[in-house]
């Protein structure tokens, strides 16, 4: 297999054990069901993730990247913004939001999901910091606040809209986009 078709496969398996999880949580997910599902064999599967692990790993890579583009850009109207995106998110892809779940539980018991999601993490808390440095006097637990927040709403998506929408009211005042 030539190195972008094992790229592509590699993808596939990632794609397929999300969806694994965001159905059945981490305890739902079989190796050799995310094999089925991209259709191959088993032993095929460990080509290109040696362990579960290596292959949960990539999941919790794959899930934060989705986030990229929902970064604030300005203060106010970026924050703004952002809770609103994150919303739409919710709304569009419940089963990111069910899979960042179960990594915030997974990463409790397992430093590499943990180390992951850390990672995530702190570069959100520093964009939130820099968006937020010129609308509160105290940027970073602003940010923790708006971290807390959508963690919370993720539970409770049907809330999330009006929650997010005071937050950002709360947090950038009259700025509106």
């Amino acid at each position: 297999m030539v190195g972008g078709e094992q790229d592509g496969r590699r993808t596939q398996l990632v794609e397929a054990a999300f969806g694994r999880v965001a159905d059945a949580g981490f305890e739902g997910l079989r190796l050799r069901q995310v094999a089925e599902d991209v259709g191959i064999d088993h032993s095929t599967l460990h080509h290109h993730f040696a362990t579960k692990q290596d292959l949960v790993e990539a999941v919790a890579a794959y899930t934060t990247r989705q986030f990229w583009g929902t970064s604030p850009q300005a203060p106010g109207a970026g924050l703004r913004g952002h809770l609103r995106a994150l919303h739409r998110l919710m709304d569009e892809r419940p089963d990111l939001f069910a899979v960042t779940v179960e990594l915030d539980l997974r990463a409790r018991r397992d430093p590499a999901v943990a180390a992951a999601m850390a990672a995530y993490e702190a570069g959100w808390r520093e964009v939130l910091v820099r968006t937020l440095t010129d609308l509160v006097p105290d940027p970073e637990t602003a940010a923790e606040l708006v971290i807390a927040a959508v963690k919370g709403v993720r539970l409770v998506p049907q809330v999330a809209g009006p929650v997010l929408e005071r937050l950002a009211d709360q947090l950038a005042g009259d700025e509106r986009s």
